[in-house]
């Protein structure tokens, strides 16, 4: 049996690349209103740093939709994009820094049902959805446990997926994954280590 100890308000409060990358190995809890528990492992992040960041939703300023990311750092901000699915990101830094790190896939460890490589697949099989946007993940029925982050040599860096929208911040290396997993989205033709 896992013990799934929170990990706290302070891991947020960190640049949120760092964030991102110390993420990998931790596990997203969900806990059921019929007492079910869902567990999987993360393998797979994307920071995004703020207004000044072309791919984030908060370059677009603080609207009814993104004010989560300008909020308390280790809430979830969960969003709804396509018309069809749900992604959760995790607040992070100072309030108002409009700073998140998007959940792209997990391992499924505990009664998950179905696949979870890609950030709206591991909402599916979670039942992330609306109703868990602003939720604490520090507490309650909708957080992110201590687990055992990969050693350096593990994980991969590379380009974010699905932004080339944003100019010259589609290249910047903001993407985080543990290589060995073979729940990852997608694997880069030339990702590069963690130093």
């Amino acid at each position: 049996m896992l013990a799934l100890e929170p990990l706290p308000r302070d891991f947020y409060l960190r640049p949120t690349p760092e964030v991102a990358c110390d993420l990998l190995g931790r596990y997203l809890v969900v806990q059921a209103g019929d007492g079910d528990r869902k567990v999987g492992r993360i393998v797979e992040t994307e920071a995004y740093v703020g207004s000044h960041d072309r791919a984030s939703h908060s370059s677009r300023g603080r609207t009814p939709r993104t004010a989560p990311m300008f909020e308390e750092a280790g809430h979830a901000y969960v969003y709804f994009v396509y018309g069809m699915h749900w992604c959760i990101n995790v607040v992070t830094e100072e309030v108002g820094s409009g700073c998140a790190v998007l959940l792209r896939a997990l391992e499924p460890i505990s009664r998950v049902q179905g696949p979870t490589n890609g950030p709206a697949r591991l909402c599916r099989a979670l039942g992330i959805d609306g109703r868990w946007n602003r939720a604490d993940l520090t507490r309650g029925d909708l957080l992110i446990a201590a687990g055992e982050p990969p050693p350096a040599e593990a994980i991969g860096v590379s380009a974010r997926i699905g932004v080339s929208y944003a100019g010259p911040w589609a290249h910047e290396p903001l993407r985080f994954f543990v290589t060995s997993s073979p729940h990852v989205s997608r694997y880069p033709s030339r990702a590069r280590r963690q130093a």
